[in-house]
């Protein structure tokens, strides 16, 4: 008996009894359905996390005060940690490998104890106040789009000039011109807050979300200007506290580098054995992200083959049950010269073309699910945290060749795996046996 007569004589007893063979797919495709979807949220989720990391610009370095292992450090103006001073002692060192520094400090945004405000003509925006240098644009690649980004004038002259993200422009302006009119913006608490009023000369270009906030959604102001107006951040020594320095280098190469060479500068300047900063690479984000990304893919994935695992299960006790019926024609195939192995052979292509199937249907499925969820849903991973908004067709869910390969793969596995067994007592059936039992 060659392989056609056995795959044509499967797939006749299959269609002999097709509500039963489509039940028997149905745990297959929902498996293999749920492991494209899945694994296509995921892969969406990593590239979604590694564009906005890749968004904060390219080469970058960030020194932040505390340390890891006591979370995110002090908030800003509450001790000693990181100053205005040390990015100007980093950049007085003219390290060949450092293409810019721009010391920056904020208030406001997600989780910040002092809430900042822009205010124009009764329209008010919650807001991330940033209070930076000029060379801010160049290091972290983010551009005017309208007038001009602060300059070195504006320092010197502690200048109320600001610099809006393109979120901020247009909930407060609309289509309106910006430039030159003077907005308010308040820091602190309901009363104990302190506002005051800005001339706004200029818009920055449209950025997009990163891995901790909306670029977008900042506004820029001189750093003197925010030392000296914000009483919440100033410094007792007289320093001038900065909640982050942001470090471009001209060869990612030499990061390890930078970082040994920083370390030991700010550990002298700060007088301290145990570093209290943390410098942090942009690659070293993008790194957790991606294992962050990994542990989440490995758990969908689970969750998918423990469908695979129930249909396999289905579809092993309907082979049983199949040879159980089919007792008298596997006894008189055997008596009429069919050998154990075709038997056996008929009995695993019929679990496989069951398997096979259902896994074409599976990925079918699992790929029209996934372009409905993408025109509705939007996951969007933000580190470790999932939040669910409503798009219009975002791009949540990247589907690639290898999953589907996998699908496919994995729903064959699973006809070989559960397919063993019932084809296995069929083929060891005493032929005499079988053809007693009615």
């Amino acid at each position: 008996m060659t392989l056609l007569d056995v795959v044509i004589t499967a797939l006749v007893a299959l269609r002999s009894n097709i509500l039963r063979t489509l039940l028997t797919m149905l745990g297959i495709i929902i498996g293999i359905s749920a492991v494209i979807t899945l694994t296509a949220a995921g892969q969406g989720a990593q590239q979604g996390v590694n564009d906005r990391i890749r968004g904060l610009g390219s080469n970058l370095m960030f020194i932040r005060p505390g340390t890891v292992k006591n979370g995110a450090g002090p908030l800003p103006g509450t001790g000693p940690s990181l100053f205005l001073e040390d990015a100007n002692a980093i950049n007085a060192q003219n390290l060949p490998y450092l293409d810019g520094v721009a010391a920056q400090g904020t208030v406001g945004g997600a989780g910040s104890p002092f809430p900042a405000q822009v205010i124009y003509r009764g329209q008010n925006v919650s807001t991330t106040l940033v209070g930076t240098e000029p060379t801010y644009q160049f290091v972290r690649d983010f551009y005017v789009d309208e007038g001009r980004f602060l300059s070195d004038d504006d320092i010197t002259k502690k200048a109320l000039t600001v610099v809006l993200g393109s979120n901020v422009k247009d909930k407060l302006f609309g289509s309106k011109e910006a430039l030159g009119e003077s907005v308010r913006i308040s820091v602190g608490p309901g009363r104990f807050g302190v506002g005051f009023n800005f001339t706004v000369i200029g818009v920055m270009e449209t950025k997009g979300a990163t891995s901790t906030n909306n670029q977008d959604d900042l506004v820029f102001v001189p750093l003197p200007s925010f030392q000296a107006r914000v009483p919440f951040i100033r410094n007792p020594r007289g320093l001038t506290n900065v909640s982050q320095i942001n470090l471009k280098l001209k060869d990612k190469s030499k990061e390890k580098e930078a970082v040994l060479e920083i370390t030991d500068l700010l550990r002298k300047r700060h007088n301290v054995n145990e570093d209290d900063f943390t410098i942090q690479s942009q690659s070293d984000v993008l790194s957790t992200a991606t294992e962050v990304d990994r542990t989440l893919n490995v758990l969908l994935v689970s969750i998918a083959l423990i469908s695979l695992i129930v249909g396999g299960i289905g579809i092993m006790n309907i082979m049983l049950v199949s040879v159980s019926e089919r007792t008298r024609e596997i006894g008189i195939r055997k008596a009429v010269g069919a050998k154990r192995t075709d038997i056996l052979l008929q009995f695993m292509i019929e679990a496989l073309v069951v398997t096979i199937i259902g896994g074409l249907l599976g990925v079918a499925l699992g790929l029209g699910i996934t372009q409905v969820l993408s025109r509705t849903i939007d996951f969007n991973l933000n580190l470790l945290v999932w939040e669910t908004e409503v798009s219009a067709g975002g791009n949540a869910y990247v589907i690639t060749p290898f999953w589907i390969l996998a699908g496919i793969a994995m729903s064959a596995v699973t006809g070989l795996v559960f397919g063993v067994y019932p084809a296995w007592r069929a083929a060891r059936l005493d032929p005499i046996e079988a053809l007693r039992r009615e």
